[in-house]
């Protein structure tokens, strides 16, 4: 049996459906179009449904791709409906519900942000609304898990239903029924400004908006890189140095003889090593400090109002405001993030912000990497290497703006609430996209340790460094053996930095190294979305821009340094 989950955005509608669900979701392209709707499961009295969250969207009148396959998914039937209303938007919230129940399907109504509501001085007879739109009608917070339980019962009850609610009124003007409906079942009263209405005026004023913006910045870096490094330093570099490479070495030594098969798994690149290293000490706590980071401003409400903020600046490069978010995302993982472009208003924005996430923003395993590799030296590296980076992403931009004749259309950006981040909603958005980052990283971390280990036991990788040595030794200035990074970075861009770590460099060849791991061509995974999201000859395009600048920027900084040495 199925139950759709609709709603208008930024209502709640995907909390409630990870509530029902649990994280056991499976995310989706409508077929022929660039939508994206989640599908799973959940169980009530043993029964077990499926759930669809179909795409947000405010009405069914066929005038956007998500509302033609909301109407889409309706003519393919359901069991029931579960249609989410923001409380505190009632009215503009009931046009999509009256055009629901009016499809006679079996309607459940959840009334989320009802805590939120009740802050604002707004009060809704749930019996009144019920008796008015003839179907059941549930209160819910979701971010705290309030009302799941009655929804549940709600929907088990009414599965499968006629429904026979609508009235021919509401057909010849939807929005008139919703307001009149609204008027009869809500009312207001002068509502105490909370903290959180007071911060959000100020966040929307240009000067005051800009110095929270660098704050939030500033702290967020701050936590990300301070957290990462502390876990890094005090917990996982110990825990790894003193207890799980001595085991590994130990258990090795007792079973495989002294020869190539020993070395391959415990040697200078030893597989058994290095694939428990790398994403451990690495990768890992720098990875789960920017998940957390990334939640809190997600369920806080906080990014739209940077998108919003933003939106003149990003102007300037030819893009809107809301571009801003997939950016973002894109210091996680460019896959989401270039997904995430979706949302976008038109097709060659979305190109153009793809292709900028592509060239100069490193997701945090490389960001993790770039860490690690500087870091040590000086963290000025780290925020130079970053400099650098947004220098590549605006020139390129404004480059980009000059093809294209027509200006960015106006921001239309609805902004939720501002509320005050939720421990449940931050700790399983976080595990879920540390799940999915290891998930799309072991495999590929694990298969180039393993030929990187052979290579370099086999003396393969010296042949591969003397073939690539025109390019690597005398345009990057690099060892032969950094060769190994530029082919490990085709699968994962994080491996291209790797395999300096153990390389004896100077300051000057790991900025060099950083450069050209930064702007390397887009991991295997990312070129797979590039070429399904637009066009294969699109991707290979993008592949062409980043080696070009990669290994362009990285020889002229070495050249660069090697003209101020012989200087100095």
């Amino acid at each position: 049996m199925r139950v759709l989950l609709m709603g208008n955005p930024n209502v709640g509608k995907s909390v409630i459906f990870s509530e029902l669900t649990g994280i056991t979701a499976m995310s989706a392209n409508y077929p022929g179009t660039t939508v994206t709707y989640s599908q799973g499961h959940f169980e009530i009295d043993g029964l077990k449904l499926s759930l669809v969250d179909v795409p947000g969207t405010y009405a069914l009148d066929m005038g956007t791709e998500a509302e033609v396959i909301a109407n889409e998914f309706l003519e393919e039937g359901a069991d029931a409906i579960v249609v989410v209303l923001d409380a505190t938007n009632l009215e503009r919230n009931l046009y999509l519900a009256l055009q629901v129940i009016d499809r006679g399907f079996p309607t459940v109504v959840a009334l989320n942000l009802v805590d939120v509501a009740k802050s604002k001085g707004i009060k809704i007879d749930l019996k009144a609304l019920e008796k008015e739109l003839g179907v059941p009608v549930v209160a819910t917070t979701a971010v705290k898990a309030q009302g799941i339980e009655d929804l549940k019962k709600t929907v088990l009850a009414n599965l499968g239903k006629k429904n026979t609610s609508s009235k021919e009124w509401w057909k010849r003007d939807y929005w008139q029924a919703a307001e009149l409906i609204a008027g009869k079942t809500q009312t207001f009263e002068e509502g105490q400004k909370t903290l959180g209405d007071r911060l959000d005026e100020k966040m929307m004023q240009p000067l005051a908006g800009s110095l929270i913006a660098i704050a939030v910045t500033l702290l967020s870096f701050a936590g990300i890189v301070g957290v990462g490094m502390g876990v890094r330093k005090f917990l996982l570099r110990p825990l790894f140095d003193n207890f799980i490479e001595p085991v590994i070495r130990a258990i090795v030594i007792s079973i495989v003889p002294n020869g190539v098969l020993q070395n391959i798994l415990i040697g200078d690149y030893g597989f058994l090593i290095k694939t428990i290293e790398w994403p451990l000490t690495l990768m890992l706590p720098y990875v789960v400090s920017f998940y957390i980071v990334l939640a809190l401003l997600e369920d806080s409400g906080y990014m739209p109002r940077l998108a919003a903020l933003l939106d003149s600046i990003f102007k300037k490069i030819g893009l809107q405001g809301a571009a801003m978010i997939p950016f973002i995302l894109g210091y996680g993982c460019a896959i989401p993030a270039i997904m995430g472009t979706r949302s976008l208003s038109d097709r060659r924005e979305r190109k153009v912000v793809s292709t900028l996430i592509a060239i100069g923003v490193p997701c945090i395993s490389q960001t993790g990497a770039f860490i690690s590799l500087l870091g040590a030296r000086s963290f000025f590296l780290v925020i130079a290497l970053y400099l650098l980076s947004l220098a590549a992403i605006f020139i390129t931009g404004r480059i980009f703006m000059r093809f294209s004749p027509e200006p960015p259309e106006p921001l239309a950006m609805e902004l939720p609430p501002l509320l005050w981040p939720e421990f449940r909603t931050v700790s399983r958005r976080t595990w879920y996209r540390l799940k999915s980052t290891i998930n799309d990283a072991l495999v590929p971390l694990t298969i180039v340790v393993a030929i990187t280990a052979i290579l370099y036991e086999t003396g393969g990788l010296h042949y591969i460094g003397n073939l690539l040595s025109p390019l690597v030794v005398k345009w990057l200035g690099l060892p032969a053996e950094a060769s190994v990074g530029l082919i490990a970075g085709i699968v994962r861009r994080e491996l291209a930095v790797l395999p300096l770590l153990d390389m004896n460099l100077t300051t000057g060849q790991l900025f060099v190294g950083a450069i050209v791991a930064l702007f390397y061509m887009p991991c295997a995974a990312v070129f797979g979305v590039l070429a399904s999201e637009f066009s294969v000859k699109e991707a290979i395009g993008v592949g062409l821009i980043t080696i070009f600048l990669a290994f362009t920027i990285g020889g002229v900084f070495n050249h660069l340094f090697k003209l101020i040495a012989f200087i100095f």
